[in-house]
């Protein structure tokens, strides 16, 4: 079985992952959680000490895949939910510097990869939104309270009650990525952001990382310890198929 996240060491303490769930990165449980599992074992690792975040394909991730969350049972949209919690928490807790570098669209679910990493590299063909208002389903708490940590409460509104994307040129003028450049200078500039956050002293790093995002982290851990004798995390509503549906075609 191919691996959804490769991991390549670019040497002097700089790891690269590459999301690589064929075609576009859409979410999964596994995914998600192999994910999750590479970012444990990369912060074990004391000889990391920062990670690029790319994309293997054109898009960065698009999501969840609609075709199959249209079908999915209670078992099915909880899995996904706990999914969406504990893989975007172990990204936005991770001890070391994330620099995401993305050349492609980074949509609804995807854009988590974005909003979790510590610095954001565009190049001018990305766009960015969260769509899930658009097919009828809220945000789990871990995407929730990830995107109010770190987008300004008018892109917050903007984002999430119209569901439409924004280019990459709005989206650096907004803050929402740290640097805009031509495409073939995207791998390059996120990683010289990566070696020279990785010269930062790493246990304040971290400490540091965490005072700002403890907050939210809080509410995050709170509500998952709750989800877990709550059978139903109503994540889908009477709308929420028909919605889906209609996005597809």
């Amino acid at each position: 079985m191919t691996a959804q996240v490769i991991r390549n060491d670019l040497g002097g303490g700089i790891t690269r992952l590459t999301l690589n769930r064929a075609p576009v990165n859409a979410l999964t449980p596994a995914f998600l959680m192999e994910f999750a599992g590479t970012l444990d074992d990369l912060a074990a690792t004391d000889s990391v000490r920062a990670v690029v975040l790319d994309s293997a394909f054109a898009v960065y991730s698009a999501g969840l895949d609609l075709k199959a969350a249209q079908r999915f049972d209670r078992a099915e949209q909880n899995a996904i939910v706990d999914a969406l919690n504990a893989g975007f928490l172990t990204q936005f807790t991770f001890p070391k510097p994330i620099v995401a570098a993305i050349n492609g669209a980074a949509i609804a679910g995807g854009l988590f990869f974005v909003l979790a990493s510590d610095w954001r590299v565009s190049g001018p063909k990305a766009k960015f939104g969260l769509a899930e208002v658009r097919v009828g389903a809220d945000f789990p708490v871990g995407p929730l309270e990830i995107a109010r940590a770190t987008l300004d409460p008018n892109d917050l509104r903007r984002l999430m009650l119209t569901g439409q994307p924004v280019p990459a040129a709005v989206a650096a003028a907004r803050g929402i990525v740290d640097h805009l450049c031509d495409a073939d200078e995207v791998d390059p500039a996120a990683e010289a952001k990566a070696r020279e956050l990785a010269g930062i002293p790493g246990a304040t790093f971290a400490r540091v990382k965490r005072q700002i995002r403890q907050p939210a982290i809080a509410v995050i851990d709170a509500e998952m310890e709750r989800l877990k004798t709550d059978p139903d995390r109503g994540w889908f509503g009477p709308e929420t198929r028909d919605a889906m549906q209609r996005m597809i075609g």
